[in-house]
């Protein structure tokens, strides 16, 4: 991952657990005025917010965040890329925070991805409206019966939070994704294509499955926690 400025006071975005009505947020802001701004309001909202000055620096972190903010004039790749690359590789939300006005880079933008479009400047209150709106369309709130306990493993959908025997596992938002889906379906082998299908779409890559796999064992501090069936798939396990 790369570092984040400690000039712009942000926090990571893994491994800080989601509160009952707040996100994690990325904000993809080139101007350091804005960006300290956004930054600042958001977390007196309650979001736990990340912040990167390029477009290259969004595409390694935005997998981790619930929601991006993402101006569209960058140093480094114009923000329409940047919003194209994130929806051919996933679903997280964005929206366009820019100073681009016009109905044509309104139609650009949308065309791009983008969930929605804002033009600077803009009242804070109709950027939380907003925020709000999208994550109703794009992540239906999970009930909170939606946890699911597996011997000393629980999974939180609500907080995307996982516990193994007390202890707090940090996760990516894919690799939460796949734990999750695992361990919904207990007893039962979920073939490789289901899997790709469900987590990262059209982007099929062996690799990016079985390294996941691998980095979700070591942090779950066991191998056993899922078994590979040779030839089909996965399914989760247990260790005592």
């Amino acid at each position: 991952m790369t570092h984040l400025s400690e000039t712009r006071q942000t926090t990571a975005l893994r491994g800080i657990p989601v509160r009952p009505n707040g996100w994690r947020v990325l904000v993809v802001e080139n101007h350091v005025g804005d960006a300290e701004a956004l930054v600042a309001g958001l977390r007196r909202h309650g979001h736990e917010v990340s912040t990167v000055g390029t477009g290259g620096e969004a595409l390694q972190v935005f997998d981790d965040a619930d929601l991006v903010l993402i101006d569209l004039d960058l140093p480094d790749l114009d923000g329409l890329e940047v919003c194209r690359s994130i929806r051919t590789v996933g679903d997280t939300p964005v929206i366009a925070v820019t100073g681009r006005g016009s109905e044509l880079d309104r139609v650009l933008g949308l065309h791009a991805g983008a969930d929605d479009y804002l033009v600077k400047p803009y009242g804070f209150r109709e950027l939380m409206a907003r925020m709000e709106a999208v994550m109703r369309r794009t992540r239906p709130q999970a009930k909170a019966a939606d946890a699911i306990v597996h011997g000393p493993l629980r999974i939180d959908a609500t907080s995307r939070e996982v516990v193994v025997d007390g202890r707090v596992v940090e996760l990516t938002r894919k690799e939460f994704q796949l734990l999750h889906l695992l361990a919904s379906q207990a007893g039962s082998v979920i073939p490789r294509k289901q899997i790709m299908a469900q987590i990262w779409g059209d982007v099929w890559s062996r690799r990016t499955l079985d390294t996941h796999i691998s980095s979700l064992r070591g942090k779950l501090g066991s191998s056993d926690w899922i078994i590979t069936v040779r030839g089909v798939g996965f399914r989760i396990g247990q260790t005592e």
